[in-house]
């Protein structure tokens, strides 16, 4: 059967055949992404009203992509106080968010508590905002520091007030590459098993892939493969994120940067290949907001949040320090031809604009 009938009469595609579909003209991925993406949910676009949160740029882990982090690349390094953390959440509760999402840097100075009471104390000063917190690779980190199991960890942050996982930490799961990007950090199969140990508590958690650095199209489509085989025994992500690389203050020497052809194309793969997981988000933080919206009709149909402030990606060249306001970008999305859905962390209609 021809692939591109395969895919219109709903058939998985395997390894080979996901890689060939980089061959198609992006017009035909595109139409065919579009139609799996409308078939779901029409013309809806999701985002939510979020706060990002960087408590630390303090980091045991040296990845060669990281601008963030506190090294002769960025040499201002910082802990926030639990009051500092609790202040901020507060003034974004205040301003309409309905989550937080605080992801660090693998601080081995100030201690398991420093994390953990983190949470516990927004989740005691704000009962009803969504706390997102502790990517694969800080629950990895925390293990091996404190030494802990990974069960311990993740028990930890459930009881003390974290809803849901990002999935940040997930880079390319292919080890030759991660050895040169991350080495020392959570491995591929040690982020799937956080992942699943979270799903099997009933919790649900993003999943990402970074691309657009050193990584091959084949090991994308690896990378979907490993994502899409986890979803089919726990079914726990609840959206899938392609990150696009950022090249400035790092140590990766990308010299052939991502084509929005190139990346637009990733993104309508990942709707194809990713049966299983509901929903593509283009996070405009890496992708751009022009770029993001032009995704939403080439599969995708969430882009992620207002996020008010946000400090990893931007520190390497992205335009989101400082977020978007959420007047501006419901207007950017109506204008685009698409209907705004605000959504919570778990994708529950909120609101249709």
């Amino acid at each position: 059967m021809d692939l591109v009938e395969k895919i219109k009469n709903g058939e998985r595609v395997s390894f080979d055949e996901a890689l060939k579909l980089y061959d198609l003209e992006l017009d035909v991925l595109g139409e065919l992404a579009d139609n799996i993406r409308v078939s779901k949910y029409g013309k809806k676009s999701y985002f939510n009203i979020n706060r990002h949160i960087n408590p630390t740029n303090i980091c045991a882990d040296i990845c060669k992509f990281c601008a963030y982090s506190a090294t002769r690349k960025n040499p201002n390094p910082y802990a926030m106080s639990h009051e500092e953390i609790v202040s901020i959440a507060k003034n974004s509760y205040a301003n309409g968010a309905k989550e937080v999402h605080i992801v660090s840097a693998h601080n081995p100075e100030v201690g398991l508590e420093w994390y953990m009471g983190s949470y516990r104390a927004v989740r005691e000063a704000l009962p009803d905002i969504h706390i997102k917190a502790l990517t694969a690779a800080e629950v990895d980190f925390l293990s091996r520091h404190y030494g802990h199991s990974y069960d311990t960890i993740i028990d930890m942050m459930i009881a003390n007030g974290v809803d849901s996982m990002p999935g940040g930490g997930a880079e390319i799961f292919d080890e030759e590459v991660r050895e040169f990007l991350c080495k020392g950090k959570v491995t591929s199969d040690q982020w799937i098993e956080i992942h699943q140990k979270w799903h099997e508590r009933g919790r649900e958690s993003n999943a990402t892939m970074l691309f657009g650095h050193i990584e091959s199209r084949a090991h994308r489509i690896d990378h979907m493969m490993r994502l899409r085989n986890l979803q089919d025994i726990t079914g726990g992500f609840n959206a899938f994120i392609p990150l696009v690389y950022q090249k400035e203050n790092n140590f990766l020497k990308v010299e052939n940067y991502l084509t929005a052809h190139e990346i637009l194309k990733t993104y309508a793969i990942s709707r194809i290949v990713l049966d299983n997981i509901p929903h593509i988000k283009a996070y405009w933080a890496t992708s751009t907001i022009g770029l993001a919206l032009i995704a939403q009709e080439y599969g995708c149909d969430d882009m992620d949040g207002t996020i008010e402030r946000e400090a990893i990606q931007s520190a390497a060249g992205a335009a989101s320090s400082h977020g978007m306001p959420l007047g501006e970008f419901v207007g950017l999305i109506k204008n685009a031809g698409f209907t705004p859905v605000e959504r919570d962390s778990l994708y529950n209609e909120l609101k249709v604009w």
